[in-house]
Order: structure tokens, then C-alpha cells, then sequence
């Protein structure tokens, strides 16, 4: 019976009309028809669908088509014979009715009922599904295993194509198989067995799971084969890869679903985890495909399959949108952009792309992996600077080409240049390739002379055009020949030993630096003279000048101003004439004695190797005269006999030669001191010279086998027993004078720098050698400190051996054996010690370091460290020094100091153990330790802090001062000073904290401290009890004075206590405030100390005068009886002598040594004595106001003790004397006289005891004015204590004055001899019948007596 279900075949026929065409307009469809049970039976549908499936339009008589033709069974058994009945046909059919014939009928596509609206389609053989269903189409899965039953694929019902056609290379399935790499996990432990792929294990799983995966997979389209690749860990994950033809994701998730199916379930295989990784199907491109550091890249990945993420990889890291990274993704263009900006080198490497697409069977992963690689966009100037010289004629014909390359070339490449200066000259840019270039124009024009070396920036600036961008600057310096103009301060001669100088001037003035040299026939000598050249900016200019010319000097000027490599230049040619130094003209004699009218020989000799066309002239007493030339072997003599005539007294006077050379210049000797002795006895008389006995003859150290002419020095002789004898020989030793010379022409040499070290080496061992000479004659060793102070004036390298040639000599003259030498400099009070001090000074201030570095440097006694401030240096300067007998002495700079100091200064600390004991001392003070020198290249005007430690030398001495070496002092032979330095004592240590560098130590004296200790506390005492009762003495004054000034007398007594009280108040309190803060070891500014100084010597001025003024009142009121003066002229006489005459000397002391800088003392705000003897302004005023007083006082005595009329009684006598004792006590405070135990103080090793009742007395001075000028006083007593009684001061009051007006009065025309009579304390005699000269006399004797009373 057939089945129910209907069989479709489908035909497919191609019809060829061979005899005609088909008309064009004729109705031809495909045909469908159904075959009924019955064979043969066919009836025909209408209704169904007709297809035309392809019509094929040929340019041919005949055209021919093809048709798609359906054939549905209703019986599947009909299939085979159908498909026979077809295979058979007779061929070709002609089909009249629509002129068409029928060339070939072929069955290609059999579809086979699979389910409900479904069926399973076949292609049959040669036949194969067009591509454009491939991925599609889906197997039709059948239970069976066989795996050579043909594979059907699922197809909707009713079906209508495409049908299968005939198979080609572009048909499903066909072409070359790709690979699929697939895994799978199987949920189960993995075995070590399954990493070996020869064990059984491993053999047995992959053979049962590719059966499993070919089975499930042969129907993808092209297939060809599954493999198991490996196993690997993570329970159990299978590899494997299918070779099969373009499959879709779906496709391949069925097939996925399908292989559970062919494989036993003991292998757990889960089939959601089937994974395909594709890495050859994803299109990855990059642009730019030249990267350069900035560029902004784009990473694009396309796939021809939808995903539904993707994910970027650098290397292993998952990229991140970001500042610099950004994702684009086009799910509708199946493509993912990642653009990142800025890149960089870093940036090179690695990227992938991964598309993921996840369905329930299979996941599907698209992998795309491209490496980038950025380079640098290297851009290269021609020049990274170039000089160019603006009015070179060269380079404004040519000009100036400017070019910048990359290392590739790109089509795409902008160029831009920019430029950046004060100069704006501009060009035309040129492009060539991957370089560019800009063509300048140069113009002189635009290169005034004030912008030379003014530097014009080019920036060449290249860009990808994908973001990147490079420039780089070309600093292009413009530069001007400079016009120099050279001039000299003489026309072009000059004479040696003149002075001269050479200005050089350029219209450029931003040189870099200025060379000088010196060009004499083929020698050519650099200048190298850091004092004698002064350059300045503005303008722009270089003095050259040459203090004392020599033949050094003479040739051609070159100055050359640089800038750059571009050198100006300009010359001068300078011709220096001969003429003797001053220094080499030998006088015979230098000092001597001449007779009246006898003739005598003045000699002036010179080396015979000069030239000798000079006028040679003697000059005596401002008179010339011819001299008479003559050579004594090495010397060239010129002679004149000097005879004095004007006789008539004895007299010095100076006698001269005077050289002159051709060009007019000349120069004098040094003076001839002459002394005429006229009528006296002469006692020596020889070759040598005359002279009295005890005369003093000088003559020189005249040395005519000399082959440089003569030594050095002079001889002293004294005439002795009508002899001459050798009183001092100050002769130079051959060497030494040598040295001495050599030192000379070293310092006036062009070329002294160069020179210096070999002259060091020789000085060093020169006075090695002349040690024993050098020991026994001051004038050597006077000698070898010159040397040492005119060569350290001179700049030298800081090098090692040169330094210490320099040192060793210095230690060389301080050792012991030249102490007696050094005594004899010091007694002459020459300043060479302080000399020797300040050339080792400026010897280290010159070093100038090696590779920013000075050596340490030691020798015996002296030791040298130094430091070069470098940039940001943050490193306290501390340097330790240790002296041969262990001494000690540490500098600290703090760091805080050093970095206010600018960079490559040096800082150069030398050491001494034996120099501070030659330098002059006091005797009461000694250096107690080492001696230490440091020294600031840069200059430091304002305060700098150094701390030094020394160690003491000798333990017993006490009161230590940090002093320093004031080379100013002492008529500038110099002196220990303590201004802006504190002493810390530590045990046996001082540290000294000073606020300025120079040359330090310290000096200690005797322990006298418990003498100056009590010293201090009667002088604070004294002055505290004083000062308290000038105040009271002032308040008691004020209170009474109404009462007690009723007479003109008492009057200016009160006037003058009041001005001697406050006077002395002021001063007082001036004292005991600086005398505290000297005491405690303050340092006080000295502008304060000056002022408190003036201020103190005023005021005690002031007390002095007052005092004369009273003294001089009681005087006048003793001695002067018939004078009457009115008050207002005694008040002016007082305050004139009080006031005027301490300020004039105060004022006249203050301008006359402040200049000086010998005003006050080093120790104490007082007036100075060491120095200049200002002290002298005081000490001299008081001692004449206090031996005045002496008179008064002795004068008042005198008075009371002249006998009055009459016997006197023993009572009387006794009276007297009370009044004796009572002014005594009264007028010795009140007129100074404790002012006399002040001489004791001055005189040298004076008893301590002096010292203390001088401090006892003068500090009670206020006590006594107020005991005895104020208290003692009877007015004032009587005053105080009955102020409140109006009627008993009424009663005293009237009394006091009824004894003024009944006194007599003495006639104002009393004889001169009365008044010598009262001075001299003589008897008068009174007339007592005439009362006028009575009264007077009475009235004024009185008054006097009133100021004892």
C-alpha cells in the first residue's frame, strides 16, 4: 500500500530550442504537476507556484533557459523509478506549442519527509548546494553511525530553492578546507597520562572522541577531518582541529550538540563548553603605517561574522578606555577601532584584538594580533648653534643656510620655521625630501654694534600629519666685528721706572674677554696681569696699566677683544727709554758731617752696563751743578765737589743727582743728608769722612766687583776716640740682594704669573742657604719679608709645590734661630713682622684653584687648607690645624655663611705656631695660642660669622681676649684688636666668635682677676653710693636754693655745686653702663662706644672746670678784695670756662684721632693711650685744674692761718685749726684733689694699692659734694631743718642781712701792693678811722669764708 507521505523530486530541466527562438512576449513558466498513484496519471495544478528559476538571455539565433521543475510524490516507493524514468528519457524533446525543444533533464536535489513542515534534502551526485545557502543549510542528524550514508540537510516545507546545482569550485563545500582549532572540556580529573600521546590512556581517548567528532562534524560542508591535538589540564580540556570547508557558527554549535550523541557518556563531555579559535579570518590594519613618537594611531579589526563583544590586548594587559585609549566598535560593519593619541617607544609591541560571539552549543572567538613599532621622529639640525658675523662681506654675499632632517621619508611632512631673538633677520624656507632649510639674509644693517652677540633662536618645526610633531632650535649668535680704537697716556716713548698706561676701546661692549700681548721682534709675550688690567662693560674698554716700565715693556700693544671665536684687534708699538731706578743709584755718602769752606765729595754711581747718555746734575739746596763722570770698574760715578760758604750757623740740608735722558724724563736720587758743623772741633777726619766726636757717618754698601753694580744697605759708623767705628752694618748679602733685585723686576714684569713658581723654588732655596746671614742681620731679614709682601701681590695657581715653596720660606725666617733678628725689626719699630702677617694673607687671597681644588699644604710651622664654594654647596667649612707641640686651633664657617657666597669663591684658613710670637706685643698681654689666618676671595662687605677654637698653650694665664691683627694700628706697623670678637672660655679651650675674617688668636695675661674683681666692686660700689647722692646733693639744692643764694657770692658757690653735681651724675652713669657691659664680655657697637666715650670725657671735663670756677670764685673773693663783679659776669666767666672749654678739647681730641681709628681703647670705651695719646686731652686739663687748686687751697690756708690783730688765745688757736681741717675736707672733693692718686695709675708696674684708694676716692666723689659741699654747710642745715618755721627763717633772714649792710667797704682805688699783701697771706693794716675801705673789705672777706662755712 503506499504511504501516506509524499515523496518530492525535483528536476531540473535545460531546455535549447535549436530551430527557433521563443518570442519574447510568449507566457512560459516552469511546470509543476503531480503524479497520481496510477503510473501515467498526471494531473495538473494550476494553483501551485510557478517558478522561473533562471533565464538565460544568450546573443544566439536560438536562446536557451533553464527551469526549475518540482516533482512531489505522494509515494516515496515511486522515488527510484521516477528518478530511472528520467535518467532514461529519449532526449531532446521538441515541444511544438511553444517552439522550444528540451536538451537535458537532470535530477539535482531529493528531499525526504524529516518531521512536521520539514524535510531532509540530498544532493545528488555532481550536484552540490550553491555557496550562497553554505551557511545555512543544516545537517540532518541521523541516529545511525554509518558514516557512509549520505548527509541530508534540513529544509523548511513546502520547499522553493535553491535547489542544488551542479558542482563547481565556488559550490558549497568546495575549495580549499580550512582549519578549525576547537576545544572541549570533559569534566572529569585529568591523568598525567594524557600529557604522554604514546600512552594507552591517551591512544584510547583519542581514538573514541575523533570518532565522536567526525561523526558528529562530516556533514559541515567540506569537510574533510576532526583531530585530537593534546589534552591539557583544568579538569579536562580536549584540543582539537576539524578540516572541513566555510562553516557557519550555527552549523558548527548543531554539530557541537550532535557529538554527546556518538560518544559515551563516561567521559562527561559537557557540550557548553565547546570553544573555536580563529586566528586567520580577522582583517587587522594600522595607520599610519609609519608611527613617530606623538602620532595618534588607529588599530582597526574586521571580521566577517557577527560577535557580541570585543576586547583589546597590549601584550597580556587589557586595554582601557582612557586619556590616551579609546574603543570604537561597529557591530553593523563587524569592526572594532582602537585609537590611541600621543604615542610613544613605550607604546611599541604587541596588540590583539579578540571578537567573542557565544551561543549555547559553541563559542566562537576571532583573534587578530598585529605588532607596531614607533620610532622616534628624530629630527636633525645642520647646526645645534652657529656664530654668524653680521658685517663679514663673505657671509652677506653668501649667506646663511639653515636645514633640519628626519631619518624618513614621509609625503605627508609639514615644515614650519619660527624664530625668537632681539635680532630679526629672516630667510625663505626651502623643502628638499625629508630635510627643509631656511636661506638667511643676512644684513649688517640689522646687527647694530650694541646687539653683538645677541642670539637669534630658529625653530624648525616637523609634523607627520597624523599628530606628531617635532621641533628643534638652531641658536644662531649674532656677532660684529668690533672697531677698536688704541691710545696711550704718552705718545709712544717712555722712560723705565715711569709709569704709563694703554686704553683700548670697542664699539662692541658684549666681549667675552680681552687678551693683551706684547710683540718684540719675533718674542711675543701674553700680559698676564690680574692688577694692572682694568676692563669695563660699559663703555667697552681695557686700561693697561704699567706702574714702572721696564724693557719687559717695550714693543708692539696688541688688545684684543673676544667674542666668540671672532677676535678685534688693534696695536700700538711703545719704545721704553733707559733711565736709572731710584733704587739702583748708589749716593756716597748718605749721611755725613761737611766743614766751612772745605770742599766735599758727593758721589752718584750707576751700573756701567746702562746707557750712559744721560744729563747727570747734583742738586744741592735747590742749586745745580755740573758733575764730573767717571768709572770705578762695575760703576758708572758722577762726581761733584760740594763747598759750602754760608757759615754763620750750623745747619742740615739735602743734596741730590738728578738724571735725564734723551726724551727729557729724569729722576732723583735718593737724598744726601749733609749737617755743617762751622767752628767746631772736628775729632775724625779720613777717607771715609769728618766728622765731630759722637757724629754719626753713613755710607753705602758700595761693592764695585759687583758684576750688578752695588749691594744693597748701608754702613752706620760713629766717631769714637777720633775714629770711625762700625756702629751697623745693614749691608744685603750677595744672594739676597740678588733675590731682592729679581723680586723687583718680577712684580713689574708682563709675564709674573708665568714666572712666579720657578722664582718661589729659588727664593725657598736662596734663603736656605743665607739661614746663618739671615739670623745675624735684621736688614736680611727685613729684606726677605719685602720679597715675600711684593710676590704675593702676584696671582698664583693653586698647585702644590709652589705653595709650598712660598710657606717653607715663611717658616724658614720664623724659626728660632731668627728671634734676636726679630727683636732688632720690632725695637726699630719697622712694620716688617706685620709685613711678613699681611703677605701671607694676600698670598692666600691670590690662590687660584686647580680643577676646583687647593691642596693642603704644610711646612714645620705653617699649614694651609682650603675649600671652593661650589654651587648649592650645603657643607659647613670646619678645618682642624695641629701644631708640632700638639697646639690646637679648629675654624667653623656654618653652612648658613657659606651658602650667601657666590660660586668659585675660595675660602683659605693658614696656620701659624711661631709667627704670633714675632709679631709686637704689650707685656702684660702674650698670644696663648696658635695663630690663624683665613681668608674670603669674594668680597664680603657685609658681617661674617667665623667661630674658632683654640687650645691653650700655657694654662696659668687668665682674662682670655680674641683678638685679631689691625694692620692699621700703630702708625700701620699694626696691633692686636678685639672689636667684633667674643670670647668663650671652655676649660682649656677659647672659642672666639668674631664677625669678620682676617688673622686671629688669642691673648691671655697674669691671673690678676681677684685685684681687678675687687677693683670692680669698690669702682660699682662707689659709683652706685655716688650716683645716689648727686642725686640727693641736686633734690637738696633745689629745695634751699631760694634761701642760700642771697649773695652774689653764695649765689655762684651754689651755681657751681649744682653744674658739678650734674656733671658728674651724667658721667658717672656713661661710665658704670659701659664699664658693665666691657666687663661681661659684651660686644659693643663701636659707633655706641665712640659716642659714650666723647660723652664721658665731656662731662668729667665739665667737673673738672666747675671745680677750677669755684676754686677761681674763692680766689677772687681772697685775693681780688677791691673788685667788685656783678653776678651776671662771674655766671658767664663760670659757664664759659665749665662748658665751652670741655667742649672745644672734647670735639678738638674726637676730630683729630677718630680718623685715625685711635679715638678710644680696644678693651674699653675710654680714651686711647697706646696709639695716639688721646688720653693726653684729659690727664693734662685735670692736672693743671688740679694743681691750680693746690694753689687756692694753699692760698685759703694761708689766709685763715694769718694772725689777726692781736694776740690769739690758745682757744683762737684751736678754733683755727678746726677751720684748717674743715677746708681742708671741704676742698679736696670739691676742687678734685683725689684726682692726684690718678698720677700713681700711669707710672708703669705701679702698687696695686693706688689703683684701689684711686678707684676708692674717685668713685666717693659724689658722697663728698654731698657730705661736705652740701650737707656740712651751716645755711643749709639751718635751711632744712627750719623751712617750715617762717618766723625763725624771717629772724635768720633779717640778721644775715643787718651783717651785710653794717660791713665796711673798701675802696675799689686800694693799691696793687695791698692785694699782693693778701695773696701772700701778710699782716695789714687796717685804718679804722675810715670806715668805707673797712666795710668793703670785711663784706668780701666774709663772702669768702662763706664758701668754707
Amino acid at each position: 500500500m503506499p504511504s501516506p507521505t509524499t515523496t518530492g523530486l525535483h528536476c531540473l530541466f535545460l531546455l535549447v530550442s535549436a530551430c527557433c527562438q521563443i518570442a519574447q512576449s510568449s507566457n512560459f513558466y516552469p511546470l509543476s504537476y503531480v503524479i497520481d498513484s496510477t503510473l501515467g496519471q498526471e494531473s495538473f495544478f494550476p494553483e501551485m507556484q510557478r517558478q522561473k528559476r533562471n533565464m538565460l538571455i544568450l546573443d544566439l539565433p536560438f536562446p536557451e533557459y533553464t527551469f526549475d521543475i518540482e516533482v512531489s510524490l505522494q509515494d516515496s516507493s515511486y522515488l527510484e523509478p521516477i528518478k530511472d524514468y528520467f535518467k532514461n528519457i529519449d532526449l531532446p524533446i521538441n515541444i511544438s506549442n511553444v517552439q522550444a525543444t528540451v536538451s537535458n533533464i537532470s535530477i539535482t536535489t531529493v528531499c525526504l519527509p524529516s518531521g512536521e513542515n520539514s524535510s531532509c534534502c540530498f544532493c545528488e551526485n555532481g550536484y552540490a548546494w550553491p555557496s550562497t545557502v553554505c551557511s545555512d543549510v543544516m545537517p540532518c542528524h541521523s541516529l545511525s553511525l554509518d558514516p557512509a550514508l549520505p548527509c541530508g540537510y534540513k529544509q523548511k516545507m513546502p520547499f522553493y530553492g535553491p535547489y542544488c546545482e551542479p558542482q563547481t569550485e565556488e559550490s558549497c563545500g568546495m575549495g580549499e578546507p580550512i582549519v578549525m582549532n576547537m576545544s572541549v572540556r570533559l569534566d572529569s580529573d585529568f591523568q598525567d597520562d594524557l600529557k604522554d600521546s604514546s600512552s594507552l590512556l591517551y591512544q584510547k581517548y583519542k581514538m573514541d572522541l575523533e570518532k565522536a567528532f567526525n561523526a558528529s562534524y562530516r556533514c559541515l560542508p567540506g569537510f574533510v577531518s576532526a583531530t585530537v591535538t593534546g589534552f591539557s589540564p583544568g579538569s579536562v580540556f580536549v584540543n582539537f582541529e576539524v578540516r572541513t570547508g566555510a562553516a557557519s557558527f550555527t552549523q558548527v554549535g548543531d554539530s557541537n550538540r550532535a557529538v554527546p550523541q556518538f560518544l559515551d557518556s563516561s567521559y562527561q563531555l559537557n557540550p557548553f563548553t565547546f570553544t573555536r579559535v580563529i586566528t586567520n579570518q580577522t582583517n587587522f590594519t594600522v595607520k599610519p603605517s609609519n608611527i613617530f613618537e606623538g602620532d595618534t594611531v588607529r588599530l582597526t579589526c574586521e571580521i566577517n561574522s557577527t560577535f557580541s563583544n570585543v576586547t583589546w590586548y597590549y601584550f597580556d594587559q587589557t586595554i582601557s578606555a582612557g586619556s590616551r585609549y579609546s574603543v570604537e566598535t561597529v557591530l553593523a560593519s563587524r569592526t572594532s577601532i582602537l585609537k590611541i593619541t600621543n604615542v610613544t617607544t613605550k607604546d611599541s609591541g604587541s596588540y590583539s584584538c579578540v571578537f567573542i560571539r557565544n551561543g549555547l552549543y559553541h563559542t566562537e572567538i576571532h583573534n587578530g594580533t598585529e605588532t607596531i613599532s614607533v620610532f622616534p621622529l628624530n629630527v636633525t639640525p645642520n647646526f645645534e648653534d652657529i656664530d654668524v658675523t653680521c658685517n663679514s662681506p663673505e657671509v652677506q654675499a653668501k649667506g646663511v643656510q639653515l636645514s633640519c632632517c628626519i631619518d624618513r621619508h614621509l609625503t605627508s611632512l609639514k615644515v614650519s620655521w619660527k624664530l625668537n631673538g632681539t635680532i630679526n633677520i629672516t630667510g625663505v624656507t626651502i623643502l628638499s625630501g625629508n630635510c627643509t632649510g631656511y636661506q638667511l639674509n643676512i644684513s649688517e644693517s640689522l646687527c647694530p654694534p650694541e646687539k653683538s652677540g645677541a642670539v637669534t633662536t630658529y625653530t624648525c618645526e616637523m609634523e607627520t600629519g597624523h599628530g606628531a610633531r617635532r621641533a628643534r632650535s638652531i641658536a644662531v649668535t649674532y656677532l660684529r666685528k668690533a672697531h677698536i680704537t688704541i691710545s696711550s697716556s704718552t705718545n709712544s716713548t717712555v722712560s723705565e721706572g715711569h709709569g704709563f698706561n694703554v686704553t683700548c676701546e670697542s664699539d662692541v661692549s658684549n666681549y667675552d674677554s680681552i687678551s693683551w700681548k706684547i710683540q718684540s721682534g719675533n718674542d711675543t709675550k701674553t700680559v698676564d696681569c690680574d692688577m694692572c688690567i682694568k676692563n669695563s662693560k660699559f663703555p667697552a674698554m681695557s686700561v693697561l696699566t704699567v706702574k714702572s716700565a721696564s724693557q719687559d715693556w717695550r714693543g708692539t700693544y696688541i688688545c684684543t677683544f673676544s667674542q666668540k671665536n671672532l677676535d678685534s684687534s688693534a696695536n700700538f708699538t711703545i719704545e721704553v727709554v733707559s733711565l736709572p731706578l731710584k733704587q739702583n743709584i748708589l749716593i756716597d755718602p748718605i749721611e755725613t758731617s761737611i766743614q766751612c769752606q772745605v770742599p766735599h765729595a758727593l758721589e752718584c754711581c750707576i751700573s756701567a752696563k746702562t746707557v750712559r747718555d744721560y744729563k747727570v746734575t747734583f742738586v744741592v739746596q735747590e742749586n745745580e751743578f755740573q758733575v764730573e763722570k767717571r768709572k770705578k770698574d762695575n760703576l758708572l760715578c758722577y762726581m761733584y765737589n760740594h763747598t759750602e760758604k754760608e757759615c754763620n750757623k750750623e745747619k742740615k740740608f739735602m743734596a741730590y743727582c738728578k738724571f735725564v735722558n734723551r726724551i727729557g724724563q729724569g729722576v732723583d736720587s735718593e737724598y744726601i743728608r749733609l749737617h755743617l758743623i762751622p767752628g767746631k772741633k772736628i775729632s775724625c777726619s779720613d777717607s771715609l769722612g769728618t766728622g765731630t766726636e759722637r757724629a754719626i757717618l753713613i755710607k753705602p754698601c758700595c761693592d764695585v766687583k759687583n758684576p750688578k753694580g752695588f749691594t744693597r744697605g748701608n754702613i752706620t759708623y760713629q766717631c769714637i776716640n777720633s775714629s770711625w767705628k762700625v756702629a751697623r752694618n745693614d749691608c744685603l748679602s750677595g744672594p739676597i740682594n740678588d733675590l731682592l733685585s729679581g723680586a723687583e723686576s718680577l712684580v713689574s714684569s708682563p709675564e709674573a704669573k708665568a714666572q712666579l713658581p720657578s722664582y718661589l723654588a729659588q727664593l725657598k732655596e736662596q734663603t736656605k742657604k743665607e739661614l746663618s746671614t739671615i739670623n745675624n742681620s735684621s736688614a736680611n731679614l727685613g729684606a726677605i719679608v719685602t720679597i715675600l709682601d711684593m710676590v704675593s701681590s702676584i696671582p698664583v695657581e693653586a698647585e702644590e709645590v709652589p705653595m709650598q715653596n712660598f710657606l717653607s720660606t715663611v717658616d724658614l725666617i720664623v724659626d728660632d734661630s731668627t728671634t734676636a733678628a726679630w727683636e732688632d725689626l720690632n725695637k726699630e719699630k719697622t712694620r716688617q713682622s706685620s709685613l711678613l702677617l699681611q703677605s701671607v694673607e694676600n698670598f692666600s687671597l691670590r690662590l687660584q684653584p686647580v680643577n676646583n681644588t687647593i691642596p693642603s699644604v704644610s711646612a714645620n710651622t705653617v699649614q694651609l687648607q682650603g675649600v671652593v664654594v661650589k654651587e648649592n654647596n650645603n657643607t659647613a667649612y670646619n678645618k682642624d690645624f695641629r701644631s708640632a707641640g700638639n697646639l690646637t686651633v679648629n675654624v667653623l664657617i656654618s653652612e648658613t655663611e657659606i651658602q650667601t657666597l657666590t660660586q668659585n669663591s675660595t675660602i683659605v684658613s693658614v696656620m701659624y705656631s711661631k709667627l704670633g710670637h714675632v709679631l709686637p706685643r704689650k707685656t702684660s698681654e702674650y698670644v696663648n695660642g696658635l695663630l690663624i689666618t683665613t681668608t674670603l676671595s669674594s668680597n664680603k662687605s657685609q658681617k661674617f660669622d667665623i667661630n674658632m677654637t683654640f687650645a691653650k698653650k700655657d694654662l696659668s694665664l687668665k682674662m682670655p681676649k680674641c683678638v685679631f691683627w689691625n694692620f692699621t694700628l700703630n702708625n700701620h706697623r699694626g696691633d692686636w684688636d678685639n672689636h667684633g670678637c667674643t670670647p668663650t672660655e671652655s676649660e682649656n679651650y677659647v672659642i672666639c666668635s668674631c664677625n669678620h675674617l682676617t688673622s686671629f688668636s688669642i691673648l691671655m695675661s697674669p691671673d690678676r682677676s681677684s685685684e681687678l674683681i675687687f677693683e670692680n666692686y669698690i669702682s660699682y660700689a662707689g659709683l652706685a653710693i655716688s650716683i645716689v647722692s648727686l642725686v640727693v646733693c641736686i633734690i637738696i639744692e633745689s629745695l634751699v636754693w631760694k634761701y642760700v643764694t642771697n649773695n652774689t657770692t653764695s649765689y655762684m658757690r651754689h651755681v657751681c655745686i649744682l653744674n658739678i653735681a650734674t656733671s658728674l651724675l651724667i658721667a658717672d652713669v656713661w661710665f658704670i653702663v659701659t664699664a658693665s657691659i666691657t666687663d661681661q664680655n659684651q660686644q659693643m657697637n663701636r659707633d655706641i662706644c665712640i659716642m659714650a666715650t666723647f660723652f664721658i670725657h665731656f662731662f668729667y671735663l665739665c667737673v673738672f672746670f666747675w671745680m677750677l670756677s669755684l676754686g677761681l670764685i674763692l680766689f677772687y673773693r681772697l685775693v681780688f678784695i677791691l673788685h667788685n663783679t656783678s653776678k651776671t659776669a662771674q655766671k658767664a666767666v663760670a659757664f664759659c670756662l665749665g662748658y665751652m672749654c670741655p667742649f672745644v678739647i672734647a670735639v678738638t681730641t674726637i676730630a683729630v684721632t677718630l680718623p685715625k681709628n685711635s679715638y678710644t681703647r680696644k678693651d674699653v670705651c675710654w680714651l686711647n693711650w697706646q696709639d695716639s695719646k688721646a688720653l693726653l686731652a684729659f690727664v693734662i686739663p685735670a692736672l693743671i685744674i688740679v694743681a691750680t687748686n693746690l694753689f687756692i687751697a694753699a692760698v685759703v690756708i694761708i689766709k685763715i692761718l694769718r694772725p689777726t690783730i692781736g694776740d690769739r688765745s690758745s682757744g683762737q688757736e684751736r678754733k683755727s685749726l678746726f677751720q684748717i681741717g674743715k677746708s681742708v675736707a671741704i676742698l679736696t672733693p670739691l676742687l678734685g684733689l683725689t684726682w692726684g692718686f690718678g698720677l700713681a695709675t700711669i707710672i708703669k708696674n705701679s702698687h696695686p694699692a693706688f689703683h684701689i684708694l684711686f678707684s676708692l676716692f674717685n668713685a666717693l666723689q659724689g658722697l663728698f659734694i654731698l657730705v661736705f659741699g652740701t650737707l656740712w654747710d651751716k645755711k643749709i642745715q639751718e635751711a632744712l631743718l627750719k623751712r617750715n618755721s617762717s618766723s625763725k627763717w624771717s629772724s635768720q633772714q633779717s640778721k644775715s642781712s643787718s651783717l651785710i649792710l653794717v660791713t665796711p667797704m673798701l675802696a675799689m682805688s686800694y693799691p696793687f701792693s695791698r692785694t699782693f699783701n693778701n695773696l701772700c697771706g701778710k699782716t695789714g693794716k687796717y685804718r679804722v678811722s675810715s670806715s668805707e675801705p673797712s666795710t668793703s673789705s670785711t663784706e668780701n672777706t666774709s663772702k669768702a669764708y662763706s664758701l668754707l662755712n
